[in-house]
């Protein structure tokens, strides 16, 4: 470690197959706290190459728990966080539009480190239980058309840097990782990311997969479309800048999509926009993220998925899938 340090501090890079090899060494205890968390502060400091992000995706995906969720077609929705823009949890709200909406959703998520609130919080808070029980998972695909997959219980080698991480409090190169190694292989993914930096480092990446795909990231720094402005979206085989008048809706504030301070305020925003009691800036953005998402699966269009997301929140599907896995979760 001491020697991938002073190469990295000397602003070199390393390859692909030692970024690998650093995460399995971490996986298996062979550097102290102060080692790690060094290694995470580098990758603050500069920009991470595509040979080095391409590897510590490999070690991830080849050291989890893979769940079996082929039969489902399923899609996962997934922002890479980090972006300090402490909003609502957008989208994971979308997952279960898109899921109202007739899309199987395999939902990676894990606790918020930079944010107030990541997925698992709210959701561990509504009631949600995490489970790697592929069979739970499945009557939950079939029931609900949605499955939480809470990353630590897949991801099991990284337990060491865990709590590195939450001291940190900070984004690192994990959370450029989190969309990228879904344990379930989803066909589908719509992803968000924190900068247009990682938008082409992720686009490259994925090109180079099976996976159909949508990456965005909104100009003004967050990582979904927020409708706070203009995005940029980049498919398999197009890209293109997507604006509110797009959907012929208003251009929102920050404010209107805020997230609150706690992962209480939090769990009560995602109620309250779940039992159609959510402002129009609210429910457009949900819909707006899961209108990408079931047109990536559906290949609908974007105007019209828009339209089948609206039916989804505002008619009670959405509110009616959360409902089941909260059901479901007590069951278990």
């Amino acid at each position: 470690m001491k020697q991938i340090l002073n190469r990295l501090i000397n602003h070199e890079s390393i390859s692909s197959e030692e970024a690998k090899q650093v995460l399995v060494n971490i996986s298996k205890g062979d550097y102290n706290q102060s080692q790690i968390a060094s290694f995470l502060t580098v990758y603050m400091m500069r920009s991470i190459t595509i040979e080095e992000l391409k590897g510590f995706r490999d070690a991830l995906l080849e050291m989890c728990i893979p769940v079996d969720l082929k039969g489902y077609n399923g899609i996962d929705l997934c922002g890479t966080g980090g972006d300090g823009k402490n909003t609502f949890n957008i989208s994971t709200l979308a997952s279960f539009v898109t899921a109202g909406a007739g899309v199987n959703v395999t939902k990676h998520g894990n606790y918020g480190v930079s944010s107030v609130s990541g997925s698992s919080n709210v959701l561990e808070h509504l009631g949600v239980k995490f489970t790697r029980d592929v069979d739970f998972l499945k009557e939950c695909l079939n029931k609900a058309s949605i499955c939480i997959l809470h990353a630590p219980l897949f991801h099991p080698a990284m337990k060491n840097v865990a709590p590195i991480r939450k001291e940190l409090g900070v984004k690192t190169f994990f959370n450029m990782l989190g969309p990228m190694v879904n344990p379930s292989f989803p066909p589908h993914q719509m992803v968000g990311v924190f900068s247009l930096e990682l938008l082409r480092l992720y686009g490259y990446l994925y090109q180079n997969t099976y996976k159909n795909y949508t990456i965005v990231h909104a100009l003004d720094g967050y990582d979904e479309i927020s409708l706070t402005g203009t995005s940029k979206v980049v498919k398999n085989h197009s890209e293109f800048m997507l604006d509110p008048s797009y959907f012929d809706i208003e251009t929102l504030s920050q404010e209107a999509i805020y997230g609150g301070n706690t992962i209480e305020s939090a769990a009560t925003i995602f109620k309250h926009i779940l039992d159609g009691h959510g402002t129009e800036a609210q429910n457009n953005v949900v819909c707006a993220n899961a209108a990408l998402a079931i047109d990536t699966v559906k290949q609908t269009g974007l105007q019209n998925a828009f339209e089948m997301a609206k039916e989804s929140l505002l008619n009670g599907e959405a509110k009616k899938r959360f409902e089941t896995l909260v059901t479901l979760s007590k069951n278990q």
